[in-house]
């Protein structure tokens, strides 16, 4: 009985590539596109259409707590970012934009997880019109419009009368 073994070995016509040149080439690929991922900067008319977008749902969820609890939530934003408080607040007559006055402490919401404190992404941001945003539980309310800006980006947030809210 003739027992025959023969081991193979690689031939000159056998193509391909081993695991160490796969495993470089895979190396070099992620380098290139890190680099240029890292190379692009954000776009700040994205980024402001993004927080208006958050602050859309944030309005949202205001205006169902003021239906649950029955009291006023203002919004106040600056050039760095905005809040929700609530209160009583009270509106200025004479005023197109209620500039509105506390009458009591106010709550932030400061360990609220939608409604507390938050910055804007892209900074400074200008808001218009620049008076406080009150939420009350009407059921039909005032339509409004506010204007977000940074640098050359505009995007505004409309709300209809029946609470409906949308960007632009």
């Amino acid at each position: 009985m003739k027992v025959c073994m023969s081991l193979r070995t690689r031939g000159a016509d056998e193509g391909g590539f081993s695991l160490i040149e796969m495993m470089i080439v895979m190396v070099i690929i992620g380098i290139a596109t890190a680099a240029i991922s890292l190379g692009i900067a954000p776009d700040p008319a994205q980024e402001l259409r993004r927080d208006a977008h958050e602050l859309v749902q944030r309005f949202a969820v205001a205006q169902n707590e003021v239906r649950v609890d029955g009291r006023v939530i203002a919004w106040q934003a600056d050039s760095d970012g905005y809040r929700f408080a609530r209160d009583t607040w009270q509106a200025v007559p004479g005023s197109a934009i209620p500039a509105v006055s506390t009458l009591g402490a106010l709550d932030t919401f400061a360990r609220d997880d939608v409604l507390g404190p938050r910055t804007w992404r892209v900074e400074p941001v200008e808001v218009v019109p620049a008076g406080a945003v009150l939420l009350t539980s009407e059921p039909i309310g005032v339509t409004w419009q506010l204007v977000l800006r940074h640098g050359g980006a505009t995007v505004t947030v409309l709300r209809d009368a029946a609470g409906g809210y949308e960007v632009q």
